[in-house]
């Protein structure tokens, strides 16, 4: 054992008396007490009602979670808020999901209801909730979303504009599990997807139809020529010179897939143009493996225009779908279930969406995806089984 400036170190329980100042601090730390004193140890959940669940573990403890709403882009008025929120009534301790919800835990399910009510009552100047309180179970759960215009620098549509519309329109959806089954949607605003909305039951993709313009004399000027080359993933990109000598690009429209890569690289290239930039509508992702295997949502709608600041189109679009599928789903079935059950010619039929080349399925490597499942694995057991006990 060595001793340093806080004692003796003992490889065999490294962590043993450890303090340090780089990165956080150990998440054991931030648990509710609840949550600390039962890790481990939960055993089954319920949904009480729209935004509360209990868990319950196998010392008898209950832990009551209740879960409101946030946007993704949020002041920081709004997180003082909500940090005075969590101080009133659960001791400081809060959490955020992965799909941007906030969620309170507590151990009293009379002061989580309080804590429900006083949630739901608060609002905006203009009338909207503050926190509204809901997406469990059979509803739609809070949208998700990439940066779109506040931030982000190759997007085809904004990110909040559109899903603040898509959630005011499906609002009853949030608040109420009245759904076959739980729903997913997510927004990317542009191919290159960090939203991750290919499994998402529907989701919203901003889509360029136009190569990137070139400013040859930029390029010239400001940008690695080399670097904006490599940036092509189709080689769609090569190096030339202009008539007047100036070092540039040309760009092969018929290659070009206008993901953004290359002005990413270099300011001589943008990519956004108000008539070509749009939304592509996509359903039927997903990435549970239950009743059917995770799936790649599928395009039915390649393109829909940036009508700001409701985008009505798009948010029409998506309020009659989930109409259709609610109406004629099965209980727990997901939208691509669905859809699969009924076959796809029948969804577009029901739904009244025109069906265009476009919206074949051509995944280029949906090949590489195939019997990779669990349900194939299974499946083919269960054929093996079968048949070597005689069954076919």
């Amino acid at each position: 054992m060595s001793k340093g400036k806080l004692g003796y170190y003992n490889p065999q329980k490294a962590q043993e008396g450890r303090i340090t100042d780089i990165g956080p601090c150990h998440y054991g730390q931030m648990l509710p007490p609840v949550i600390r004193r039962n890790y481990g140890k939960w055993v089954s959940h319920r949904i009480l009602e729209p935004g509360l669940l209990v868990h319950v573990s196998e010392t008898g403890e209950k832990a009551f979670t209740v879960r409101a709403a946030a946007p993704r882009l949020i002041s920081v008025e709004h997180i003082r808020e909500v940090c005075d929120i969590a101080d009133k009534h659960c001791n400081g301790y809060l959490r955020f999901t992965t799909r941007n919800n906030i969620e309170f835990i507590l151990e009293d399910e009379a002061k989580a209801k309080a804590l429900k009510a006083d949630l739901d009552s608060r609002k905006h100047v203009g009338g909207s909730f503050k926190f509204p309180t809901g997406g469990t179970g059979m509803s739609m759960s809070n949208i998700v979303h990439t940066q779109g215009w506040v931030h982000c620098h190759t997007p085809a549509t904004d990110a909040s504009g559109p899903v603040k519309a898509t959630a005011d329109v499906l609002f009853d959806e949030f608040k109420n599990m009245r759904l076959p089954a739980k729903l997913r949607i997510a927004l990317a605003c542009c191919l290159n997807m960090c939203g991750a909305v290919h499994c998402s039951d529907i989701a919203l993709l901003g889509y360029h139809r136009k190569p990137p313009a070139i400013d040859h004399e930029v390029l010239g000027k400001v940008c690695e020529i080399p670097l904006v080359v490599a940036a092509c993933p189709l080689y769609a990109i090569k190096p030339i010179t202009t008539e007047e000598g100036k070092k540039s690009v040309s760009v092969n429209n018929e290659k070009c897939m206008y993901c953004g890569n290359c002005y990413t690289m270099c300011l001589g290239l943008p990519l956004a143009d108000a008539e070509g930039d749009g939304i592509a509508i996509l359903v039927g992702g997903k990435i549970s493996n239950r009743i059917s295997m995770p799936k790649f949502s599928k395009v039915i709608i390649p393109w829909l225009p940036n009508n700001m600041p409701r985008w009505p189109e798009v948010t029409n679009v998506v309020k009659h779908i989930v109409e259709v599928w609610a109406k004629d789903a099965n209980k727990y079935e997901r939208l691509g279930d669905w859809a699969e059950r009924i076959g796809w010619e029948k969804f577009f039929e029901k739904t009244g969406i025109p069906f265009t080349e476009k919206s074949l399925d051509d995944y280029r490597l949906a090949v590489d995806t195939y019997r990779t499942s669990t349900q194939f694995k299974y499946t083919e057991h269960a054929w093996a089984v079968s048949r070597a006990v005689g069954g076919i």
